[in-house]
């Protein structure tokens, strides 16, 4: 069980750094209350393409972030209502980032079921990316944060899925982009029930 090193996020291939994010363990220690859960589901953006909110080397308030070695978060608000949790990766000037989508939750559990205002565990508890923020006690503030602290951070644990156990597939709502939006740079663990529904 070992926390990922800044080296993980400053790879120059955002679509392995996203594939390899499957089986890690996303953590929060958030108030003092540890939660954690099994990575499932991640989505790749480069600035390359024109889903990513840096495309072309834009730069605003937001996306300044981008701008940075890889492991920051990145969270932002979407459509008002949920934030989501993405991890920047690449090195400095490169912008690439990782949206996490779903978990699959392992420690903390009581407390995910009171940030989402459920009474009994259920596969949409963490299931699609607001859902993931929600659970694990993440909002705008957490933008920014260095990965290898103690608020925010990745673990290790040994789970690790085959490639045929992956399914890759176009990213979600991203119809904007054109044929970029074909891109294949959406993944998912194979027949995991804690994946998010969006097809």
């Amino acid at each position: 069980m070992a926390k990922l090193s800044k080296e993980f996020y400053t790879r120059d291939d955002v679509t392995l750094i996203a594939r390899e994010l499957l089986g890690k363990v996303l953590c929060t220690n958030i108030d003092g209350k540890l939660s954690c859960g099994i990575i499932v589901e991640t989505e790749a953006y480069s600035q390359r393409e024109r889903a990513c909110h840096a495309y072309g080397g834009k730069r605003t308030a937001r996306t300044e972030i981008f701008y940075n070695d890889g492991g920051l978060s990145y969270v932002y608000l979407c459509y008002g209502i949920h934030y989501l949790f993405n991890v920047i990766t690449n090195y400095a000037h490169t912008a690439d980032a990782v949206l996490i989508r779903a978990i699959e939750p392992l420690d903390g559990i009581e407390e995910m079921l009171a940030r989402r205002g459920m009474d009994k565990i259920a596969h949409r508890i963490a299931a699609g990316p607001g859902s993931v923020s929600m659970a694990m006690g993440i909002e705008k503030h957490h933008n920014g944060l260095d990965m290898t602290h103690r608020e925010i951070w990745i673990e290790d644990r040994g789970i690790s899925y085959k490639k045929a156990h992956i399914i890759a597939s176009p990213r979600v709502g991203v119809d904007y982009a054109g044929e970029d939006a074909k891109l294949p740079w959406r993944y998912r663990v194979k027949d995991s029930p804690w994946t998010s529904k969006a097809k």
